[in-house]
């Protein structure tokens, strides 16, 4: 564990550091002091998303905001056979090992996005860990791939697009990579101006990287071929810990799915409700996020 520079002027209070795991080094921002609570990003940002609620919650819990793997300042590993490494089993043992490195053997869980798709798998993996977890702005993976219609592939046409055979997305991409974030972003984003214009400067470093948007195509890749095989030889396990489930009610997931109705053979305590916002919650509706988060946990 090595401390490095980081972004105070962003996240202000917090530490950085590069935890070494066996098999990556993940990116970790610390701060506050409490009980513990995992943060994890969704793509195509970085752990830099929470940075407007991670120093509200930092008053009450240690908080512990890392890049996920392939993504931010992270390890990209390759994507080995059947893309094993981008799978969210593996993901998620990346975090946990995060945690028990930090001393931490049990803690809470935010995901947003793919963060969340981790976090759901470190919840069916690892139930011993997690005390309360809550997802951000997605229904699970299988079902939004079973679902799928013309009106889900319009609006999410990066299912379908990053999932292509190496090196066709890498490539396309690599014509004008900030112009595909910025894109991205504009379509999910309901509120303008929501991106803070240094957290988006931090986005584009990142993409700019080729070794991150190969990454981020085999996280994709794996989300459609080994995740599945996971998600159907677990199709009978619960997340056992109390769950919360917001989504953004202008946003994808809350327009086209009964979001609580996704989940309800999932887990065994389940509660939730839409937000007011488009996909990133953290970064469109900071306080109503927070005053969800705060009755929770």
């Amino acid at each position: 564990m090595r401390q490095v520079r980081g972004h105070p002027e962003i996240l202000p209070g917090f530490n950085w550091y590069d935890i070494s795991l066996k098999e990556c080094l993940i990116r970790t921002a610390i701060g506050g002091s409490g009980p513990p609570l995992l943060l994890l990003h969704g793509h195509p940002q970085t752990h830099l998303t929470w940075h407007r609620v991670a120093s509200v919650l930092a008053e009450n819990f240690s908080i512990i905001a890392t890049d996920l793997r392939g993504y931010g300042d992270s390890s990209k590993p390759e994507g080995g056979p059947g893309h094993i490494n981008y799978s969210k089993r593996a993901m998620a043992l990346d975090q946990i090992q995060v945690m028990k490195e930090l001393g931490f053997d049990r803690f809470s869980v935010i995901g947003h996005d793919r963060g969340a798709r981790v976090a759901h798998r470190m919840a069916l993996d690892h139930p011993e860990a997690i005390d309360r977890l809550v997802l951000v702005d997605i229904a699970p993976t299988a079902t939004m791939y079973a679902r799928t219609d013309m009106e889900f592939a319009r609006r999410y046409f990066w299912w379908f697009f990053l999932i292509q055979p190496y090196p066709l997305p890498e490539r396309l991409i690599a014509g004008d990579p900030d112009f595909f974030l910025d894109q991205h972003i504009a379509r999910q984003i309901k509120k303008p101006g929501a991106v803070d214009p240094l957290v988006l400067r931090e986005y584009r470093r990142c993409f700019a990287d080729p070794a991150t948007r190969h990454a981020i195509c085999e996280d994709y890749r794996a989300a459609a071929s080994i995740d599945l095989v996971h998600d159907a030889a677990d199709e009978d396990k619960r997340i056992q810990a109390p769950l919360l489930i917001l989504w953004g009610a202008q946003g994808t997931v809350g327009a086209l799915y009964d979001v609580l109705q996704t989940w309800d053979d999932k887990a065994t305590d389940i509660r939730g409700h839409a937000i007011d916002c488009g996909h990133s919650p953290q970064e469109e509706a900071p306080s109503e996020l927070l005053d969800a988060l705060e009755a929770f946990l």
